[in-house]
C-alpha cells in the first residue's frame, strides 16, 4: 500500500506528487502504462465536460470538471518530466510568462482604450513571439484538431482580418453553394457540402451567430423534440415515426 497524506486541503503539489506514485512501478498498473496519445481523447472529454458544466452555471460540478483538466495537464506534464523534456514547472512558468508578456497594458507601460485594442495587441505579440510574417501562416497557426464549424469560423475570421474579405464572398455564395450541394453525386457531393458548410458559417459570421454553439443548441433541440414525439407515440399507441 502507498502511503499518501490525508489532509482537508490539498496543493498542486499533492496532485504533483501523487500522479507520479500512479506513475511509479508499483503503482497504479493502468496510470503507469498510459501516454499522450492513449490519454488524448481523456482530455479533450474532460475539457467539454468542464465547457457543459460552464453552460449549465453549475458552480459544484465546475469545479469537479476543473479539476479533472487540471489531472490532465499534470498528467500529461509528469510523462514529459519521465522523458526529461519539460516538468510541471515548466509548464506553469512557461505560461505565467507568456501571460504577463501577452498583457503589458496591465503588467508594463502600454495604454488602451477598449476591449478591442487588448485582443488586437494579443494577437500582435502572439504572432511575434511565433514568428509569423504571413497571413497564411496565421491560417496554418488554427489547430487541425478544432471541431470543424469552430475552425472554418477561425479561418474566415483571420481570412477577413487580413483583408481578403473571405466571409463575405462565401457568405454571398451561400445560395450557390446549396445548389452545386443539390446538384452533386458520389465523392463530389462530399467536396460540394464543404463548400457549402464553409458559406453556412461564413453567413453565421455575416449576422453575428456562432455556427458551433448554433448547432449545438439546434441538436439541443432535436433531443427535445424526439423525446416529446417518443412521449406522445407512446401515450397514443402509435409508432414513432408516425409522431416524430
Amino acid at each position: 500500500m502507498t502511503d499518501f497524506p490525508k489532509k482537508d486541503v490539498y496543493t498542486l503539489s499533492d496532485l504533483h506528487r501523487l500522479t507520479m506514485l500512479l506513475r511509479a512501478p508499483d503503482g497504479c498498473p493502468w496510470d503507469r502504462v498510459q501516454t499522450h496519445s492513449s490519454i488524448r481523447r481523456d482530455f479533450l472529454e474532460e475539457a467539454y465536460e468542464a465547457v457543459e458544466a460552464i453552460d449549465r452555471d453549475d458552480p459544484a460540478l465546475l469545479c469537479e470538471e476543473l479539476g479533472d483538466v487540471l489531472f490532465q495537464v499534470v498528467f500529461h506534464s509528469v510523462i514529459e518530466e519521465e522523458r526529461g523534456r519539460c516538468s510541471l514547472s515548466d509548464v506553469v512558468t512557461g505560461v505565467t510568462r507568456k501571460m504577463l508578456m501577452r498583457h503589458p497594458h496591465v503588467f508594463g507601460d502600454l495604454r488602451v482604450s477598449s476591449e478591442g485594442e487588448v485582443l488586437t495587441n494579443w494577437e500582435q505579440i502572439k504572432n511575434d513571439s511565433k514568428g509569423v510574417t504571413s497571413a497564411a501562416e496565421t491560417l496554418r497557426l488554427v489547430p487541425e484538431t478544432f471541431p470543424a464549424l469552430m475552425k472554418a469560423d477561425k479561418l474566415i475570421k483571420r481570412a477577413d482580418k487580413a483583408g481578403a474579405l473571405a466571409g463575405e464572398k462565401l457568405a454571398a455564395s451561400l445560395e450557390q453553394a446549396c445548389r452545386n450541394f443539390e446538384q452533386a453525386e458520389g465523392d463530389q457531393a462530399s467536396e460540394a457540402l464543404g463548400e457549402l458548410l464553409l458559406a453556412v458559417v461564413a453567413a453565421a459570421r455575416q449576422k453575428g451567430a456562432d455556427a458551433e454553439m448554433s448547432l449545438l443548441e439546434a441538436c439541443k433541440g432535436l433531443v427535445e423534440r424526439f423525446s416529446a414525439a417518443e412521449d406522445r407515440a407512446a401515450q397514443e399507441g402509435r409508432l414513432l415515426k408516425e409522431t416524430f
